[in-house]
């Protein structure tokens, strides 16, 4: 079986209704990004942190898979697939998909605050008890925090997915504006001869010269046009 590895971003989520960062009217007009997404606005007020990752959290519960989501899982049958997301919902999951690589972490676990990236501390919240309080300890005694990787903090499965990308047949980037490194950096690492196809509505630029079959719509459409390609590979 051919080794398909996709690259997913907000815009893979945002038809099922999950609110995007960086588009106008996202999160970061409402929350600055130093308050809710940076060890410093932890520090300086974890229960503000706290409370905002409840929220997303709440939102994700209302939410499902779209059908972009759903082509991707049923790609399986076809393809080794391997799915790398810069996003922190767990719809690739719920979807079906089976080897999902989360660089940003994932929005329904929590860890230690001492020792985040530590296994035995990371912990899955279920839908019925999805909210932290501040008191809430992790297993080292630590207060609880969300397992999400927040900017200026080290990417623990970048290396993992860079392994991935070298070894791709196959590169499949959605709904990702390639700004934020190092997944934006993650196409460097494809073998130069390996068919790279990106799906996104908007016009996404691709640094490194090589060439890209763009398919400019959602995740849902884009999706439906790539298998068509693929059937013709």
């Amino acid at each position: 079986m051919k080794k398909l590895v996709v690259l997913t971003g907000a815009g893979m989520s945002a038809e099922s209704g999950i609110s995007t960062f960086r588009d106008a009217g996202g999160l970061w007009d409402k929350y600055p990004v130093e308050q809710v997404a940076t060890p410093e606005g932890y520090h300086a007020n974890p229960k503000l942190v706290i409370d905002f990752y409840n929220e997303r959290r709440k939102q994700l519960l209302t939410v499902s898979p779209n059908r972009g989501h759903e082509l991707l899982a049923e790609l399986e049958k076809d393809f080794e697939v391997t799915v790398i997301t810069q996003n922190v919902d767990n719809l690739h999951e719920r979807a079906g998909s089976s080897q999902v690589i989360h660089l940003h972490g994932e929005l329904m676990k929590v860890t230690s605050t001492w020792a985040p990236n530590d296994p035995r501390y990371i912990k899955e919240l279920s839908p019925e008890e999805y909210e932290i309080k501040i008191g809430d300890k992790a297993d080292d005694g630590s207060q609880l925090r969300p397992f999400i990787v927040w900017f200026g903090e080290s990417v623990p499965m970048i290396e993992t997915a860079i392994d991935y990308c070298e070894q791709a047949d196959i590169f499949l980037i959605i709904g990702t504006s390639l700004n934020v490194y190092p997944a934006a950096g993650l196409l460097n690492y494809v073998p130069a001869h390996v068919p790279v196809y990106l799906i996104d509505p908007k016009q996404v630029p691709i640094a490194s010269g090589r060439p890209v079959h763009v398919i400019q719509k959602g995740a849902s459409a884009g999706m439906e046009e790539l298998i068509e390609s693929l059937r013709n590979l």
